[in-house]
């Protein structure tokens, strides 16, 4: 049930062009809808808590990018998928726009809805039994995958890919794709679902998987929302190592660090794989560090260095060689997030650029964006540059380059929010970067802070761009899904 307001609480959104207020009556005890004083109808009694207070409407009308900022009418913090259910029915009803928000990781405001309605999936959290005879796990969209993690390796298991992040939810990965080290082996973490279940734009709750509703199946992974909301996930699992071996190698120039890189990945030598660009004492950006790892027993056996660093032509007197335990290796981020927090500067603006290069083209095009780039646009931020395995991705609305090994290229930039024209400045230049990539070949990853348009998702999309608007259209057919997006 709703939390009786000690006096009627409104918010207003919009409905078919009218004012709507929203408001609890204390006379009928429920939440009712009114379109210039007429009754339409009620909101439905929930398990959860429909919110309207400043500070819960406030929270959800910011995120990890703090460059958005548009406010919603109510937020549901739903105390059963019941209430997903009822509420996006509403919403339907009434054309009312919503999004779903995990860990509002988003950086450019992707998740956010003006005069409508935030899901909140955190309480959507649970962790079912692990099932080991056919590795697999299901868990709500608002499961973290850190707690996901914790729970598959206590029986010997775990999810085959990871983001850098662990505190990121199930159900927001899963809508943009979930690229990690380990993506040129397993693929995205799209690639490792079983089944999902959803809440369609119409108010319906399926389960779909690649034999059961395919077509809705491949519309939500890496659909940015535009289709369903998850509300669960069935994951693959594979065996888990108990320790890691961990290797920095420093390299002197991009076009060898590449070079080893794509070697490594077509390879298969090491389990995880990525790569940072830094700047030296002059503020170029021309250090270079392929960062990967090697799994251990009852994975593998025992790294052997000597086998996995042959005819590498790393800088052998900067080398780093740790052996981690598994579940610090993947929870390695914490301490510098704790510091980060601590600093304030999780706080700051996050201008993200997040971009695929045709691996053809990395050298060239990379090389004269990090030429660009200044230590002061990319703040306390960081630089990655590694490649992917296009075979391993399989998920038709994760766009990726027609190139056998392509490269993520990510500048995390970080800059202070009340510097607004830094912040315009950054999201031009990011414009103005993807549009280079594009010209080669290359896409864009959605979840930075590149401005886009309507035109620009269909090139985006391309071949695939009108089974996804017909899935659209036979799942959102009012169109109010996750309207922050801007791609319908």
């Amino acid at each position: 049930m709703p939390r009786t307001p000690s006096r009627r609480t409104a918010l207003r959104g919009l409905v078919a062009g009218s004012a709507v207020v929203i408001g609890f009556d204390p006379f009928t005890r429920s939440w009712a809808v009114t379109d210039s004083g007429r009754p339409l109808s009620g909101v439905p009694r929930l398990d959860g808590t429909l919110l309207t207070d400043d500070a819960s409407l406030g929270a959800d009308a910011d995120d990890f990018g703090h460059i958005v900022h548009r406010r919603p009418a109510a937020v549901l913090r739903p105390g059963s998928v019941r209430d997903v259910v009822a509420m996006v029915r509403f919403c339907n009803r009434h054309r009312l726009p919503l999004a779903p928000r995990g860990q509002g990781h988003g950086t450019n405001g992707q998740a956010q809805v003006e005069g409508g309605l935030i899901i909140e999936t955190g309480p959507l959290s649970s962790i079912g039994p692990v099932r080991t005879g056919s590795s697999h796990v299901t868990v709500g969209a608002g499961a973290k995958w850190s707690d996901v993690a914790k729970a598959a390796i206590a029986h010997g298991l775990t999810p085959p890919v990871f983001t850098d992040y662990l505190e990121l939810s199930v159900g927001g990965t899963l809508s943009v794709g979930g690229l990690g080290g380990q993506s040129h082996q397993s693929g995205a973490q799209v690639d490792n679902v079983v089944e999902l279940e959803v809440v369609t734009g119409a108010g319906e709750l399926l389960r779909c998987s690649p034999t059961r509703h395919p077509d809705l199946f491949h519309s939500v992974l890496a659909g940015l929302g535009q289709c369903a909301v998850i509300v669960g996930a069935t994951l693959r699992l594979v065996p888990a190592p108990e320790t890691v071996r961990h290797y920095l190698l420093p390299y002197a120039d991009l076009q060898t660090f590449l070079e080893d890189q794509q070697l490594l990945a077509t390879e298969g030598r090491f389990a995880y794989l990525e790569g940072q660009v830094s700047a030296d004492t002059a503020g170029a950006f021309n250090q270079f560090a392929i960062e990967a790892v090697a799994y251990g027993p009852p994975v593998g056996d025992t790294p052997d260095d000597t086998a996995l660093l042959r005819g590498l032509r790393y800088e052998t007197s900067g080398a780093q060689i740790t052996d981690l335990g598994y579940y610090d290796f993947l929870d390695r981020l914490a301490p510098s997030v704790a510091a980060l927090k601590e600093a304030g500067l999780w706080a700051y603006a996050h201008p993200w650029l997040n971009l695929v290069l045709p691996g053809r083209s990395t050298a060239d095009v990379a090389g004269a964006l990090l030429d660009a780039l200044t230590p002061a646009d990319l703040g306390p931020g960081v630089v990655l540059l590694y490649p992917l395995l296009r075979e391993h991705l399989h998920a038709p609305l994760l766009r990726m380059p027609e190139d056998p090994v392509p490269y993520l290229f990510a500048v995390l930039r970080t800059t202070p929010p009340e510097d607004t024209a830094t912040v315009r400045r950054l999201l031009n230049a990011n414009r103005s970067a993807y549009e280079k990539v594009q010209a080669v070949g290359g896409t864009q990853y959605p979840v930075g802070s590149v401005p886009f348009q309507h035109a620009d998702w269909k090139r985006h999309f391309g071949p695939v761009w009108k089974r996804f608007a017909e899935a659209r259209k036979t799942y959102d057919p009012k169109g109010i899904l996750v309207p922050g997006q801007g791609i319908f």
